[in-house]
């Protein structure tokens, strides 16, 4: 029995991209995808309950190839079309995916399809293309900005996240630079960033781990405060707009208040005159904080 207005739906298993440091095709295999269908209906049963937004989830969610009731294959895009079709659902997220499936296709869908969010995460892991080659990550630093430049095309203002792993084996001074070249010049709102560790089993377990932590350290700090101060840039321009939340719940500040998400996935916390949970509303972005937004009610939308 599924509750509140936002729903998590698995719509494939496994990964085949077998990058070097990760342990996902070894421990959940091949990728597999679930039939149209199957997760059309799901969604169907999940709006019945009261779901408004929905989160398509896979290892690699864009790599999605379910079939029809014909037997045809569906892709992605195809898929964010019929999940969009559907009565109830105001809004598509996904996560994650993988740079080499993001498609023309998948694009358009952002011109086209209004009920996808305006914002993508996206995992880049690095900016040197040395270091993307070894990590067999199969594209370039330019052929990753290039996408992105696609997406803003599109929807000027989406906002994009990102993860990144630093001091991968063989990993310089110079690459690192590569990499903040990249965080500067695509102006991520959000990341998550980890130090390399090897895991057993992996390729790049067999390579010198020649980075020394302290050096990772200083790295991983560097990388997260840059992308800290453009996240805090980013809340800050939305003071004084006005924002459609769907509210997800009461706030962990305070069970007087409600909570909810906006479009680029930031949580807003405000008072209302009336219960709004499962709602959408309008609110007027009053405050800034690091990892959240203060708003003041304006209306209740649906």
């Amino acid at each position: 029995q599924h509750k509140g207005p936002v729903a998590y739906v698995s719509i494939m298993e496994g990964c085949s991209k077998y990058c070097t440091y990760c342990v996902v095709p070894y421990t959940r295999g091949e990728e597999f995808s679930r039939p149209l269908q199957d997760v059309l209906d799901e969604i169907r049963m999940l709006v019945r309950q009261g779901a408004r937004e929905v989160t398509l989830l896979g290892q690699n969610v864009n790599g999605y190839r379910g079939l029809d009731r014909h037997g045809d294959i569906v892709d992605f895009s195809l898929l964010l079309y019929y999940v969009s079709s559907l009565e109830g659902i105001r809004r598509i997220r996904y996560t994650s995916s993988h740079p080499i499936e993001f498609s023309d296709n998948l694009i358009d869908a952002y011109a086209e399809i209004p009920e996808l969010v305006n914002h993508v995460h996206l995992p880049v892991q690095s900016g040197s293309d040395r270091i993307l080659a070894a990590m067999k990550r199969g594209y370039t630093a330019l052929e990753y900005k290039s996408i992105i430049k696609k997406l803003r095309r599109h929807r000027p203002d989406i906002s994009i996240s990102s993860d990144f792993i630093v001091g991968f084996p063989g990993e310089t001074g110079q690459d690192f630079e590569c990499t903040m070249e990249l965080v500067e010049e695509i102006g991520f709102d959000q990341s998550y960033s980890f130090i390399y560790s090897r895991r057993p089993g992996t390729p790049a377990a067999s390579l010198e781990d020649d980075v020394p932590l302290e050096v990772k350290k200083h790295r991983l700090q560097s990388l997260q405060n840059t992308i800290s101060a453009a996240s805090m840039a980013y809340s800050k321009a939305m003071l004084g707009t006005e924002q459609t939340v769907l509210v997800e719940g009461y706030s962990k500040k305070s069970e007087l208040e409600f909570a909810g998400r906006t479009e680029n996935n930031r949580v807003v916390n405000f008072a209302a005159p009336e219960p709004v949970i499962g709602k959408f509303v309008r609110l007027g972005i009053t405050d800034a904080f690091p990892n959240s937004l203060r708003g003041v009610y304006h209306e209740t939308l649906s």
